[in-house]
């Protein structure tokens, strides 16, 4: 396959990998060919929409490897989903009538795009595929090659998505501080509210590394300074049962002995509750272009606050969410070679037209390749079953329980 031009594009919420893996592709293309030419539509799927593209140029190639020490993206973010065209309408996207797909998949093709590069979650690259499958109908090859971007590691079937890994890690450095604060009032309650819509693997991956990093520390009891008090006192994800009368019970038991009580939430438990509670009291529940429920004006930290606070008899409590912080980070080392190791297969993959989402494929015995667009998807549960997370939960000395939602 001939490639004369390439086009990135970065999409959805951040994650820690978007610059790091817009270096990359850049780097691995000026290895192989650098007269092919790169560009990238700013802010995702709008820029795209609208046309607006920059040309990586000689100056941005020569110090693409700057890009590995930033966080955020370089290009821009944005959610546009290209099949909601009453959103697209009102936001001056498209016009009335208009089918996005076509409009897109034309600027494409007027931009002479031979290789698309998506950076983003299973809505990113599916709507990708999409378009390369229009184009192909009407006799323009595009390959379309994704890259898996999400905190919450919830693509189905990636072992490993870019980012995450780094995200936990962040949980943990934000929890350290937040934590801190747990003297600051007899009886404190400190809820810290943790990225994860339908998905606990960060709350979860990140209350092990901040139990790491407790691991580490030295302690002063006699004065106050204990492990046990800067500990995690309770993890509540989507996929675990909630009974909060009982781990009310537990929890008052903790707050009497040690003063105070922490936990970690991720943002999508009991996300129905809350909505049920809501709607039964004609509230009406904002949804993004997506349909999904915008967490943020839910607030479920706030919600987990008040269902526990009088039962466990907090004087103070504090709600703190990790979010912003964590999936605006710079990639960590693990994460660095996880993007090496997929910038330099998805531009393989995309100099020879195959097609695909790079990343380990949990269903072909975790080999690194390209997987079929139609075999990505997103909501993939984390395991509550996993060694790990039941050693966790029992230090911690939380029972577990799937949820019904989750049995699946």
């Amino acid at each position: 396959m001939s490639v004369r031009r390439v086009a990135l594009l970065t999409a959805g919420g951040f994650a820690p990998c978007l610059s790091s893996a817009v270096g990359g592709l850049i780097e691995r293309y000026n290895e192989i060919d650098p007269s092919i030419e790169i560009i990238a539509y700013q802010h995702g799927y709008h820029g795209l929409l609208t046309g607006n593209y920059v040309l990586i140029d000689e100056e941005a190639r020569k110090h693409a490897h700057i890009l590995h020490r930033f966080g955020g993206s370089p290009i821009g973010n944005s959610r546009v989903k290209l099949t909601n065209a009453k959103n697209l309408v009102e936001r001056g996207l498209v016009e009335e009538g208009e089918n996005p797909l076509e409009k897109a998949a034309e600027q494409l093709r007027k931009d002479g795009v031979d290789v698309l590069h998506t950076i983003g979650g299973d809505d990113t690259n599916t709507t990708a595929a999409d378009l390369a499958a229009y184009l192909e109908e009407h006799n323009y090859h595009l390959t379309v090659v994704g890259l898996p971007k999400t905190i919450d590691n919830d693509v189905v079937p990636i072992r490993q998505s870019l980012g995450a890994w780094t995200a936990a890690e962040e949980v943990s450095e934000y929890s350290q501080n937040i934590i801190g604060e747990h003297r600051s009032n007899p009886r404190m309650l400190i809820v810290h509210e943790v990225m994860g819509r339908h998905c606990g693997w960060l709350t979860a991956a990140g209350a092990l590394e901040y139990h790491k990093w407790l691991d580490t520390q030295e302690w002063v009891p006699s004065i106050g300074l204990s492990k046990e008090r800067w500990d995690v006192h309770a993890v509540f994800l989507p996929e675990m049962a909630l009974d909060i009368d009982a781990e009310a019970q537990r929890l008052r038991g903790v707050m009497d002995e040690l003063g105070n009580v922490n936990i970690f939430l991720s943002e999508g438990a009991g996300v129905p509750e809350i909505i049920a509670e809501m709607e039964a009291a004609g509230i009406e529940v904002q949804r993004d272009p997506f349909g999904h429920v915008k967490l943020d004006t839910i607030n479920p930290g706030q919600w987990f606050a008040k269902q526990f606070a009088e039962k466990i008899g907090a004087e103070k409590v504090m709600v703190q969410k990790s979010g912003y912080f964590s999936r605006s980070s710079r990639a960590n080392a693990d994460d660095l070679r996880l993007i090496k190791s997929m910038t330099d297969l998805a531009v393989e993959c995309a100099l020879r037209g195959e097609a695909g989402v790079i990343g380990h494929d949990e269903e072909n015995g975790d080999r690194l390749c390209a997987i079929p667009f139609p075999r990505i998807a997103g909501g993939k549960p984390f395991d509550i079953t996993q060694q790990w997370f039941v050693d966790l939960m029992g230090e911690i000395g939380q029972s577990v329980a799937p949820a019904e939602a989750s049995a699946h």
